[in-house]
């Protein structure tokens, strides 16, 4: 099955998951002064959009020196989305990714897991494998929803104000549940395919 360009967008934006990370940020940027809260956005999503750009250029480089094919990619990134969907669904109090830290972050865990996490990651490298020969629409892909997730993330505080924790909570979970269907489809891809290698 071909993955269409719009589809890529919104497959990035829900791997992304921007409104579910805004409490996460909210919360991890109030000690921070707010004169310095949109310069952090601006540099983590800068830094998540730099690892983005390495794998979609370099991630079958490194599955060729890895040793590793596309069926294991396609079913490894539907088990890690799965765990995923299943945290945003059945979110815990440290959030999806149980992170905890003190002062400005840096790079983690805002940029990586949190903005570009494995299932990024995994999912730029299964669109380019699948087509390298659009390679300039998986970039644009990537920088279209970087740049609404940095949008998004710009007005987190105005955001979780006008929604509220209950909205945004209500939200993520539908986000997860939209997430576990595109996981179960890349583990049934993964299995198929490696079916037909046999």
């Amino acid at each position: 099955m071909e993955m269409s360009f719009t589809s890529a967008v919104v497959i990035l934006l829900l791997v992304m998951d921007p409104l579910g990370n805004i409490l996460l940020f909210v919360a991890l940027l109030r000690p921070v002064e707010p004169a310095r809260r949109n310069v952090v956005i601006l540099r983590e999503c800068a830094i998540a959009f730099l690892v983005l750009l390495v794998f979609v250029f370099f991630g079958n480089s490194i599955l060729s020196l890895l040793g590793l094919s596309g069926s294991s990619l396609n079913i490894a990134g539907g088990l890690i989305l799965f765990l995923i969907a299943l945290r945003m669904i059945f979110r815990r109090p440290e959030g999806v990714f149980g992170d905890v830290i003190s002062g400005e972050p840096f790079i983690v865990p805002l940029a990586i897991p949190s903005i570009t996490g494995p299932t990024a990651i995994a999912t730029v490298i299964l669109m380019v494998s699948r087509a390298p020969q659009r390679m300039l629409e998986w970039v644009a892909a990537a920088a279209i929803a970087m740049l609404i997730t940095l949008t998004l993330l710009l007005f987190a505080e105005r955001i979780s104000k006008l929604v509220g924790e209950r909205g945004l909570l209500a939200f993520e979970r539908l986000m997860g549940l939209i997430l576990t269907a595109i996981a179960v489809e890349m583990l049934l891809q993964g299995i198929e395919s490696f079916v037909r290698q046999l």
